[in-house]
């Protein structure tokens, strides 16, 4: 069965690879160098480039890497990739041969108006390359994109199999947890989290991926409903909310997570 790797680029981003010893897949390379190092050092054939979206940090490395290896490079196809040959977009299957591998391409709009995940199934294991809609017990800042947009992209992330492995492009779960303890202080799974994802940075480990169960267990993103969370933005906004009216909390706690430190 295929390995699927992170390889830590600029302050906090993962590149993604997936690879069968021969064969390898890299998602969002915003840096060639680390992509290329990887690869020479375990001697992997480049078989495709994936991309979630447009952002310079999941692109920059694009060019240099499907030049090199000579590699078909798949994207949005509502967004400008550089060097995209196979434009996507939802319901595409992505055939990758050399692996025996097909991706699934789902629209998740919001961050950026195009951006797009790749869900796949191995034996034993399925997972998403969700980019940056979902992270680690958080989501996405709003780009060109809507709020609507990204709500909708999220819950259809949730609705995955709880056993789905979310695989996102940045190591932000302890903050995210931090904002996280704000909102639900006594959700014990959540305290949990923090300790574990510590232990993990501690020893230079990845908190990723994680799974869809674990962040409906823990991200408040995807918790707009819980009672202590609706009180919290009630008592932070000033006025009612209805529990039924989960846009309104959504776009409170998006707007409260992009001013907290």
């Amino acid at each position: 069965m295929p390995d699927i790797i992170p390889i830590p680029a600029f302050n906090d981003n993962y590149i993604w690879i997936l690879h069968d010893q021969q064969y390898a897949v890299v998602v969002d390379p915003g840096d060639a160098a680390p992509a290329r190092a990887y690869l020479d050092a375990h001697q992997l054939q480049l078989a495709a480039i994936l991309c979630t979206h447009r952002h310079h940090d999941h692109v920059d490395g694009i060019c240099e890497l499907a030049q090199l290896y000579n590699a078909p490079v798949y994207g949005p196809s509502n967004e400008i990739i550089p060097g995209r040959t196979q434009p996507v977009s939802e319901g595409d299957a992505v055939q990758i041969a050399e692996l025996g591998l097909e991706l699934t391409v789902l629209d998740i709009p919001g961050h950026t108006r195009g951006h797009i995940a790749y869900l796949f199934s191995l034996p034993g294991k399925r997972g998403v390359f969700c980019g940056d809609t979902l992270f680690g017990c958080g989501c996405g800042r709003l780009f060109d994109g809507t709020i609507t947009q990204l709500f909708r992209s999220l819950q259809r992330l949730a609705s995955l199999p709880d056993d789905t492995l979310v695989y996102c492009a940045h190591e932000y779960t302890e903050a995210n947890i931090r904002f996280a303890l704000t909102c639900e202080p006594h959700n014990p799974e959540l305290q949990q989290r923090r300790i574990d994802a510590r232990a993990l940075r501690a020893t230079g480990r990845p908190t990723l991926p994680s799974t869809i169960a674990l962040e409906k267990a823990t991200n408040p993103f995807l918790r707009y409903s819980v009672p202590e969370i609706v009180r919290k933005i009630e008592i932070d906004t000033g006025h009612p909310l209805p529990l039924n009216d989960a846009l309104a909390v959504f776009t409170a706690l998006r707007e409260e997570r992009n001013h907290f430190h």
